[in-house]
This record gives structure tokens, sequence and C-alpha cells, in this order.
């Protein structure tokens, strides 16, 4: 994620490796800026946005900005990827979200960064069909909360199974906010992997230096390719004898399994 205002920093995020660029229009950017902010950002998505995915981060559903910002959204068509939409509440967020947006393509995201999104995450991830994905937002929400930010990443455990059971229910997919660091040290890959096997699909990163290591620790590594390959291999061989199951290398497959497999490649750029 990159401020819209800042062009160096824009470029420098829509130049690098990251899977996705969000400009930002929210934190980043001052109460003075936040029209020539909208206006950098639509240059830079009809630039960028033909080449890779660019999405905006807009300004929160109760803010003065929030009607020009949907609406600068929607006149992007194509070229922008998805909106993100901050301090998501609601139903009645998205549902105003989706209605500004009107026919425009780009998909929408959501940021859950206040008790109340966390306490009604269930109905908001299945809110929008528009709607691709959930990211926790640790910042303010432990700001809200009162969390310290030296607290050790596991007072973090029972929200993030929280939301990801309520993005799994709603079939969407569920990113890692940014670590509050910015370092790609032990504490920044420690938390990454911890919620790579918790289930996440991937991360935000706020800075360059953390993007090759989160790339490493959400790509599922050639062995795990193979294997899922070998486990979808020896279902269809088992389906076309009639069987609903196979046996593997010592292992019972089902349709459980085949689930995970299908993820397995869908991460690894395979399916």
């Amino acid at each position: 994620m990159a401020p819209a205002s800042d062009d160096r920093k824009a470029r420098k995020a829509l130049a690098s490796t990251a899977d996705e660029v969000v400009l930002d229009l929210e934190d980043a950017v001052t109460a003075d800026n936040k029209s020539s902010a909208r206006a950098a950002a639509a240059a830079l998505v009809a630039e960028f946005g033909g080449r890779r995915p660019v999405s905006i981060r807009i300004n929160a559903f109760d803010t003065e900005w929030f009607d020009a910002d949907v609406a600068a959204c929607a006149d992007m068509g194509s070229s922008l990827a998805s909106l993100v939409l901050p301090k998501a509440e609601s139903v009645s967020h998205l549902a105003e979200a989706d209605r500004l947006l009107g026919d425009a393509p780009a998909r929408l995201q959501i940021l859950v960064e206040t008790p109340t999104g966390i306490r009604d995450i269930g109905p908001i991830c299945s809110g929008s069909g528009r709607l691709d994905a959930v990211i926790i937002g640790y910042a303010d929400l432990g700001a809200t909360l009162g969390r310290s930010s030296s607290a050790p990443q596991s007072v973090w455990h029972p929200i993030q199974d929280t939301v990801l059971v309520a993005a799994r229910a709603g079939g969407v997919s569920v990113i890692d906010g940014p670590h509050l660091t910015i370092a790609d040290d032990d504490s920044f890959r420690n938390a990454k992997t911890w919620v790579r096997d918790l289930g996440f699909d991937g991360t935000w990163v706020i800075h360059p230096a953390q993007i090759d290591s989160a790339t490493e620790i959400f790509t599922p590594d050639p062995e795990a390719v193979a294997d899922a390959r070998r486990v979808l291999a020896a279902l269809d061989e088992a389906a076309a004898r009639g069987d609903g199951a196979a046996k593997l290398d010592g292992r019972m497959l089902d349709e459980a399994l085949a689930v995970s497999a299908r993820r397995v490649l869908a991460k690894a750029g395979s399916a």
C-alpha cells in the first residue's frame, strides 16, 4: 500500500513485485490533500491499471469524502481492480458502496478494524456479491481496543480465527493486515507464517522490504504443488472407477483433501 499523494512512493510500489498495489486516500493523506490525492490516484490507475492489479483505499463511510471517492472509483472503469472500504462495520456500508459504484466493474474489499466490525463480521462477509476479500486492520483495531503495540502476536489469534471462519463462510478471501513494523525480521516472518498456517490467503505489507518474504511465505513450495496434483489425480482415477475415496501414500483421500489441494494450486497459480 502506498499514499496516492506521494508520487514517488506510489510509483515505487507500482514497480514492485507485489501481487496488488493499493493506493491510499485515507490515513496517509491529509484532509487538505484529499482532492488532489484522488486525482493523482485516478491518473495512476489509468497509467498502470491495464498492466497490473491496482486498487484504491477510499475514506471511511462516515467521512465527507466517501461519496466523491466512490464516484471517482466508478469512473475508472476496468482499469481499477477494486475499491477498499476501511472501517467496514455493517452490511449497509457495503450496500452503499455497491450502489454508488453502480455498473462499474470494480470489485470490493473491506478492512475490518473496529470492534463493531469484528463483532458483526459474519453478516458483513456475506453482505455483497461484489465482495472479494476481507483484511484485518491491526493498528486502528488495536488502538480502539486499548491494546498495546508491544503485545505478543498471540493476543490477535482469537480475532484472526473469527475473521477467517466468517470469510470462509461468506466465500471471500481473507487477507492479513500490515504488520505493525516495517522490517523484514523474525517478528514479521513468524507472524505471517502463523496466519498462513491458520488458513489466510495472503497479507498486506506497507514496506517493499517485506514483499519477498511475504511472497515466499504464502506461495506453496514445489513439493506442496506436486503433492496437490497427485492428490487430485488419485481422486480422479478413483472417480473413474466409481469410488468416492482413494488411497495415496498411506492417506485416505476424499473431497475435503481435494478442496485443500485445489486451494494450494490456486495459490501457486497452477489451478
